[in-house]
């Protein structure tokens, strides 16, 4: 699979040449570069490093030999199908060579290269597939997918198709998300928005459109000497996120103003029933928003705002906002790149030398250390899916012996397993934090010795909510807006969140990791696109590794407030 290097090569070969096709339109080098990976980087990417010139390796980009037997529909579905076209006995032996041609230096093709009957179906950098042999023969017997020009102009053409069945044809921009349907629609002919980037040819672990979205935005760090890349390539075991966004709506600036309780922001202008099944978010008195239009409706107001570096667009009650007398720009939290090492720092349950806390042990505020836990240590969006998945079937939660997660005595442990899932994947959720007091001592550079009880104390999901609140920036967490974007983030390898706070305090609230789409696994969707649930992984009242659970749990009557949270 291409990696940054590889990208690297393939902008400095070609990006020059991309950069004028896609001239009034939506599309983009990082696109184009993503689908030369999708389709042929296996190939490119070995022969590049064999010190090929560029013309040689993008004749050899030629593959697809798979027939009738194999599942293949289109013409031609066997070298029977192809010789008897017009022409079709000279394409067969173009067809024919080129596959020895190309697996004399890719040996993976040795085998099928030595059976006489068999030839490729796809031609050029970017695949032209052979059916089109039917339509534009001499573009295939005049070997002009050799040339980079001929077969990216019918590339570029395809995605403009693509553009125009998905009406984004006139856009001035796309998001990554609908750039990777744009490629779905120039692999499959079309889109179908519940399925998500669940569609395209699957590999066996991916599918077409999931594995371009990984190209997508591992394109985006990775810039040609002289230009600044998208994204900051992360370190190893961290996913690549996009920014927060920032707000973008120019109506009159408001102060949220309610002095009894946080404020309710809604998907559309009316109370729902029961009242909290369209509330998006929750911002809290003096929070400043940005009016979209400044005209009320139905005595709501649609705002935007910045929340601990979520972008929340949605209505509000007009009736609690008070014109902003000095209002700034809203400002865009962007979570720490690394823990901090000095003031308010991260804390662990202290341990007796050599002890070691086990997933079949009843919870405790220790975190796990035994042998051979799993990792989240990768380097690309794929590898980080899988450990993810290696981590939920490692704690695996459903499984009885596993007492540290299973529900007694009407207590759960939603709390320990998050801790769990997180610590395993490298990422800072307490199971313990520091006692008022010692926040004090901290903040004003003491050093403080965690003793439980007195200057740490256990973490319940209620506490998490406020610490992720008060201190999740600080440690690398930020909010973020919607489900889709939630799920999006998880499905990159990050860690993500739901988390809900119970109205009575002593009352547990409810923290769930989301976690990647794989395979089959997948969360729901509406015909629209948007996830409605996403991939779940919890303990609680019913432990589960995988699953959507009660659908908008979070909204219930008894919590508080709610809020989605991602960890790069």
């Amino acid at each position: 699979m291409p990696d940054s290097a590889d990208i690297l090569w393939f902008k400095k070969q070609f990006q020059a040449r991309i950069t004028p096709a896609l001239a009034g339109t939506p599309l983009t080098v990082d696109m184009v570069t993503a689908i030369a990976c999708q389709e042929t980087g296996a190939i490119w990417s070995l022969l590049r490093r064999k010190n090929l010139g560029t013309n040689k390796i993008l004749a050899l980009c030629v593959g697809d030999t798979l027939d009738a037997d194999k599942g293949r529909r289109a013409f031609p579905q066997t070298k029977a199908d192809l010789l008897a076209a017009p022409d079709g006995a000279a394409m067969f032996e173009i067809a024919h060579q080129a596959l020895v041609d190309m697996a004399q230096h890719i040996p993976g093709f040795a085998g099928v290269a030595a059976r006489p009957h068999k030839f490729c179906h796809g031609f050029g950098l970017f695949q032209r597939d052979l059916q089109f042999f039917l339509s534009d023969p001499d573009y295939f017997l005049e070997k002009r997918y050799e040339r980079f020009e001929d077969t990216l102009a019918l590339c570029v053409d395809e995605l403009k198709k693509g553009l125009r069945k998905l009406g984004l044809q006139d856009r001035s921009e796309l998001s990554d998300q609908e750039l990777a349907a744009v490629g779905i629609a120039y692999n499959t002919g079309g889109f179908k928005p519940a399925k998500g980037l669940k569609q395209g040819h699957f590999n066996g672990t991916q599918f077409y459109g999931e594995a371009l979205f990984d190209f997508i935005r591992l394109a985006h760090t990775v810039a040609l000497s002289g230009e600044q890349a998208e994204l900051e390539a992360p370190p190893p075991g961290q996913a690549i996120l996009p920014p927060p966004s920032a707000v973008t709506a120019s109506g009159p600036q408001f102060r949220v103003k309610t002095q009894l309780s946080m404020l309710r922001v809604r998907s559309e202008p009316l109370i729902s029933q029961p009242e909290t099944a369209n509330v998006i978010s929750h911002l809290p008195d003096g929070h400043p928003v940005r009016a979209v239009s400044g005209k009320p409706v139905k005595g709501f107001l649609e705002i935007e705002t910045s929340l601990a570096g979520a972008l929340i667009h949605g209505f509000v009650s007009a009736k609690l906002l008070v014109a902003d007398a000095a209002p700034e720009p809203i400002a865009v939290i962007e979570p720490a790149p690394a823990l901090p090492s000095s003031g308010i720092v991260a804390v662990w349950m202290p341990r007796k030398s050599g002890s070691v806390t086990r997933r079949i042990d009843l919870a405790n505020a220790h975190s796990l250390n035994e042998a051979g836990q799993p990792q989240r240590k990768g380097t690309d969006a794929e590898t980080l899916r899988q450990e993810l998945a290696a981590i939920i079937d490692w704690l695996a939660v459903d499984k009885p012996a596993h007492g540290r997660y299973q529900p007694r005595s009407g207590l759960t442990f939603c709390n320990i397993y998050a801790h769990d899932y997180c610590h395993l994947a490298g990422v800072y959720l307490p199971r313990v934090w520091w006692s008022a007091h010692a926040l004090l001592k901290l903040a004003q550079g003491e050093t403080v010795a965690p003793l439980i009880g007195n200057t740490i104390v256990e973490l319940r999901a209620n506490d998490l909510f406020r610490w992720l609140r008060d201190h999740g920036p600080a440690f690398g967490w930020r909010q973020t807006g919607s489900l889709s974007k939630l799920q999006q983030a998880a499905n990159q390898g990050a860690i993500g969140l739901i988390i809900a706070r119970r109205k009575e305090d002593g009352r547990s609230g409810h923290i769930v990791p989301v976690v990647p789409e794989l395979g089959e696994l997948r969360a729901r969707r509406d015909s629209a696109g948007e996830v409605t649930a996403p991939l779940q992984s919890q303990a609680g009242a019913s432990n589960f590794r995988f699953g959507t659970g009660k659908a908008g749990w979070w909204l219930g009557q008894e919590f508080a407030e709610s809020a989605f949270w991602i960890h790069a």
